[in-house]
């Protein structure tokens, strides 16, 4: 079941049990031990769906911020413009469930050292966000062609926005899954641990010998980096590297167990 889903069954259930218990008679009069009780049915329930550790702490603080908002007395447009606002920032990430990551300078410039040298060659960043890795790139490989792929509006906006003077970038609003991966030396994802066996998965169909998959922070499971970089930076940013080609889906992996 999408996390999505599982966060919407959670309230929903939290919410019949309250009900229910005020119903019944079985809570203290007011309206704090209803919220209260909502809040740890959802969060338990939450639990019982085996939703990630951190959903149980949103499904506790949800019902209690709404009714500490309700009491506050902000116009309801100022709601509205917060969402749309998170709608064009993060878009899909309700389902997908990958943020909006930042790659920083140092990074930008392992990736530079990963490329082809000598030679021009093609990039390809999965979800490209802001561009923060593809124009610090371009400037210290121009002779390389960059490409990104982003779909949500306002990050891919900001990104054409910053690199319209670097003609080596060329961003597009899309689907990377919908695109061959063929014709690119290096396949660069700063996603999130979710999609990881599915890029593999494609990285391994498409992508031609000799070329690159990088994964920022993520390794793919089970897989077994051909490299592993050190960035150095403050976040300790380490880049994976993988060679896809040629590879089927058994035949790097590990036993994990399961």
């Amino acid at each position: 079941m999408p996390p999505f889903l599982k966060a919407l069954l959670a309230q929903l259930a939290g919410t019949a049990v309250a009900y229910g218990s005020a119903r019944a008679g079985l809570l203290p009069a007011g309206l704090m031990p209803v919220v209260a009780m909502q809040a740890v049915a959802a969060a338990g329930t939450a639990s019982l769906l085996r939703s990630a550790s951190w959903w149980r702490w949103i499904h506790l603080g949800f019902a209690p911020l709404v009714i500490g908002a309700l009491s506050l007395g902000i116009t309801p447009a100022w709601y509205l413009a917060a969402f749309v606002v998170c709608a064009l920032v993060y878009w899909s990430s309700f389902r997908t469930q990958v943020p909006l990551y930042l790659s920083n300078r140092l990074t930008a410039e392992a990736v530079a050292g990963l490329l082809p040298q000598g030679r021009p060659a093609m990039l390809l960043d999965l979800g490209s966000g802001t561009g923060a890795l593809l124009r610090p790139l371009a400037r210290l490989r121009p002779d390389c062609r960059l490409e990104g792929l982003e779909s949500a509006p306002a990050p891919y906006a900001l990104s054409r926005l910053l690199s319209r003077r670097q003609p080596n970038v060329s961003l597009a609003r899309g689907d990377f899954w919908k695109i061959p991966w063929t014709d690119y030396d290096v396949v660069y994802a700063f996603l999130s641990p979710v999609p990881m066996a599915a890029v593999w998965k494609k990285a391994c169909a498409e992508m031609r010998p000799g070329s690159l998959l990088v994964s920022n922070s993520f390794p793919v499971p089970g897989v077994e980096p051909e490299r592993v970089v050190e960035v150095g930076d403050r976040r300790r940013t380490q880049l994976y590297c993988y060679l896809p080609a040629g590879h089927g889906l058994s035949g790097k992996m590990r036993n994990t167990g399961r």
